[in-house]
C-alpha cells in the first residue's frame, strides 16, 4: 500500500496554533515522520510548537527551498512507495498556493499518488473575504516589479484588468519594508475612485484589513507597519456594475 501526500497548512502569524489551525490538522502533522519543507528551520519550529511526539531530530525533514529542483522530486517521494505519508510545509499558510509544493504535487498526481489538502489559513482568501471586493473573479499576481517604469506600467495594467468587462480583483504582495512605497505608487498611478485593499498581519495581534478608494488612502496619514501584507485593487467601473446588478435584483423581489 502506498502512502499519500499531505498538504499541511501552517499559521501565517505568531498567534497560537489553535487560533488558525483545527486540531485535526495539528494531529495530522504530529503523526507524520516525513516532511518536505520550504524552510527546514521554520518546519522544525512548527512541529515542535505542535507538540510532535517524536524528537524533532529523528524526523525526516527535507528542505526543498523556494524553487524545488524537479530532478530531485522522485527521490523525495520514495517514502510513499514504502507506505509512508509525506507532509508538505511552506513557511506560512498553505503549501502550493503562492508557495512551493505545486511542483511536487504535480509529479505525485502524475504517479497517481493520493494528495490530501488539510484545512488552514490562506492570507489571500482571508483578505479577500474581508475586503468587500469581487470574490467571484480574482487573480493573485505575486510580487509586482520594483523598478520603474515597469512598476507603474504593471500597476496601471492591473487596474485596467480589474475594471474592464469581466474584470477581476487583483491581489498582490510586497516585501514588508516596501509596503509604504507600494501604497504611494498605487495612489500615484490609479484613478481616485479605484478601490485599494490593504490587509496586514492577518490572524495576528496587529491585524488590519481596510478597503478605501485611492482618494481616501491619499488623505490618510501615518505609516503602514513593516508586516506581511496583502494588497488588492478593483476599478470602480467593475464595482459600479456589480452594485447596480445587486440593486436591480433586489428591486424585483416581492415584499414579504
Amino acid at each position: 500500500m502506498t502512502g499519500s501526500i499531505i498538504m499541511l497548512p501552517v499559521p501565517i502569524s505568531e498567534s497560537d496554533l489553535q487560533d488558525s489551525l483545527p486540531q485535526s490538522t495539528i494531529d495530522a502533522a504530529c503523526r507524520l515522520e516525513y516532511f518536505l519543507a520550504e524552510n527546514a528551520k521554520s518546519a522544525r519550529a512548527f512541529l515542535k510548537k505542535a507538540g510532535h511526539p517524536k524528537p524533532i531530530s529523528e524526523l525526516s525533514i527535507v528542505e526543498i527551498g523556494h524553487r524545488p529542483d524537479i530532478l530531485l522530486v522522485d527521490r523525495w517521494l520514495e517514502p510513499i512507495k514504502a507506505g509512508h505519508d509525506i507532509g508538505i510545509l511552506s513557511e506560512a499558510g498553505c503549501p502550493g498556493i503562492a508557495d512551493p509544493g505545486a511542483q511536487v504535487v504535480r509529479r505525485a498526481q502524475f504517479l497517481n499518488y493520493r494528495v490530501k489538502p488539510l484545512i488552514g489559513p490562506c492570507s489571500m482568501i482571508l483578505a479577500l473575504m474581508a475586503s468587500g471586493l469581487d470574490g467571484q473573479h480574482f487573480s493573485f499576481c505575486g510580487y509586482i516589479p520594483v523598478k520603474e517604469p515597469e512598476r507603474s506600467k504593471t500597476i496601471k495594467e492591473l487596474e485596467r484588468k480589474s475594471s474592464n468587462g469581466e474584470g477581476e480583483t487583483q491581489l498582490f504582495i510586497e516585501t514588508p519594508y516596501r509596503n509604504n512605497q507600494l501604497l504611494k505608487d498605487l495612489v500615484l498611478n490609479c484613478q481616485p475612485d479605484t478601490l485599494i485593499l490593504i490587509a496586514t498581519d492577518i490572524t495576528g495581534k496587529d491585524e488590519s484589513i481596510k478597503t478605501k478608494t485611492v482618494a481616501e488612502w491619499k488623505s490618510c496619514h501615518g505609516e503602514l507597519p513593516k508586516l506581511p501584507t496583502i494588497f488588492g485593487l478593483l476599478g470602480q467601473k467593475k464595482f459600479r456594475q456589480e452594485t447596480k446588478s445587486i440593486f436591480m435584483k433586489n428591486s424585483t423581489r416581492k415584499p414579504r
